[in-house]
């Protein structure tokens, strides 16, 4: 995607870095440039923004697959991946068991889970895009309680260990200095609020499984293992937390005909020994019904490929379509009649080549037909 940076570049790392390099270069980097740190500097804290970005894609193992396979991140204009952005407040977690205190108070409540659903297309939608009907399982806010999760739809009470806000703050000793950080609040688990009397249908967790269905477009041209983000359509999230993604993970069946290299088709033609060695005119079945003419000069050898324009699979993004390569192969009958026989012992004396006698007329042949007898 035009005019992102480079992840890898960000964080100061070799593409081909481990996990661990990649944790030890962020936290070298939040260090020095943390808000915390650096007071009313906003330079700075875009530059934390930035660093904090790169180290939540290239951390998740997913998420940096498919970077590293598109070279971009999610955004309007790029429909097939997801990479989200944190929230910049919490980066410190992973190590400091807390957030890091940026001036910020945190809204109550948990975000949704995020879901994942595998979908399989064949080769002929890769050409032309599927529509897909997904069915899958989520938590949705509870109906009975409309998600408060207090009997009733009561309104829960504040929690008055963290005041409301979810999580509490200490004063922590780090290899960086003291470093004011802040925990999930025990007392409600992030909730900002308690329940005195929980709601039956959800036990007081203000979600319930439901079933869903969301219909999705497959486009033209996707590969095995491309994932599509949907915001948003994962578990609701309770308080004041967001709601899940859903990811819709796509495989490409096989074809009995065709292998995939990209967007080039590649398929095996067996043709006759006479239309190898006299030449013909041949229609080679495509992908969709598609009929493609080929020509085939007298003396082709076996293992000549022939390749067609523009009859292979889309490139993504309504790229060009790629090639079909067509490799023909000799086809050996494997049963002769007599007739057959004399025809192919004629033509091998005509080109000069020695005479098959073949299994029937051999010396050992013959003789064990009559020991037979």
């Amino acid at each position: 995607m035009a005019g992102t940076p480079d992840l890898y570049e960000v964080l100061g790392v070799a593409r081909s870095a481990s996990i661990t390099e990649i944790k030890s270069a962020y936290r070298a980097l939040a260090r020095q440039y943390h808000p915390d740190y650096n007071p009313g500097d906003s330079a700075a804290e875009e530059r934390f923004k930035e660093i904090s970005h790169a180290y939540a894609i290239l951390s998740d193992d997913d998420k940096r697959a498919a970077y590293d396979r598109t070279g971009s991140i999610d955004g309007p204009s790029d429909p097939f991946y997801g990479a989200g952005v944190p929230d910049f407040g919490d980066l410190f977690d992973f190590f400091f068991g807390g957030q890091a205190q940026s001036g910020r108070q945190r809204a109550p409540g948990r975000n949704g889970e995020d879901l994942r659903v595998d979908i399989e297309i064949d080769l002929d939608e890769v050409l032309t895009g599927a529509d897909r009907e997904i069915a899958y399982r989520r938590l949705a806010k509870c109906e009975t309680c409309t998600g408060t999760g207090a009997e009733g739809g009561a309104t829960p009470e504040k929690c008055t260990t963290c005041n409301g806000q979810g999580v509490v703050s200490r004063v922590q000793q780090t290899f960086i200095g003291n470093v004011r950080t802040t925990v999930t609040c025990g007392a409600c688990n992030g909730e900002g609020t308690v329940i005195k009397k929980k709601c039956p249908d959800c036990a007081g967790r203000g979600l319930s499984p439901i079933d869903a269905r969301i219909k999705i477009r497959v486009p033209p041209g996707v590969d095995d293992g491309v994932t599509i983000h949907l915001p948003g359509r994962g578990g609701d999230g309770t308080g004041a937390g967001r709601a899940g993604d859903l990811y819709v993970v796509v495989s490409i069946a096989a074809h009995p005909r065709f292998l995939r290299e990209g967007a080039d088709l590649l398929t095996i033609l067996p043709l006759g020994y006479a239309q190898l060695a006299l030449g013909d005119e041949i229609v080679v079945a495509g992908l969709a019904k598609e009929q493609h003419p080929v020509r085939i000069p007298s003396g082709t050898q076996p293992g000549t490929q022939f390749r067609i324009r523009a009859a292979g699979v889309p490139r993504p993004r309504s790229g060009p379509r790629g090639e079909l390569v067509v490799q023909v192969q000799v086809r050996i009958p494997e049963k002769v009649t007599t007739e057959q026989t004399e025809a192919i012992q004629a033509l091998a004396a005509a080109l000069g080549e020695p005479a098959p006698t073949g299994e029937a007329s051999s010396l050992l042949g013959g003789l064990f037909k009559k020991l037979k007898k």
